[in-house]
């Protein structure tokens, strides 16, 4: 089984208590059905910088990535099947993949 980070890029914040329980809801089914294969439920993403390589530091994130969680997946193909399931995508984001490899 390898680990499997997906990060999230879009979506947005529930404007109404009512809607960010139901928001928060969907995140906790979703973990609750990831089971096991959940290494970390992991967060949102806040204000970001940017350092170039020249050392001269941007705010914002070229990126636009929004947050990420960790999964255990026995392929890159089945951690992004587990993404298909993301709370995000009902809010118009999308999840990317991304496997890791243990190097130390």
């Amino acid at each position: 089984m390898g680990k499997y980070v997906l990060t999230y890029r879009g979506g947005g914040m529930p404007e109404s208590e009512e809607e960010q329980a139901r928001v928060m809801q969907a995140w906790t089914d979703w973990f609750t059905a990831l089971g096991a294969a959940l290494v970390d439920g992991g967060n949102p993403f806040g204000a970001s910088k940017t350092v170039a390589d020249s050392g001269s530091v941007a705010d914002g994130g070229a990126s636009g990535l929004t947050g990420y969680s960790i999964v255990s997946a026995g392929s890159l193909d089945e951690a992004a099947d587990a993404a298909k399931g993301c709370p995000i995508l009902a809010a118009g984001g999308s999840v990317e993949v991304y496997e890791t490899f243990d190097v130390m």
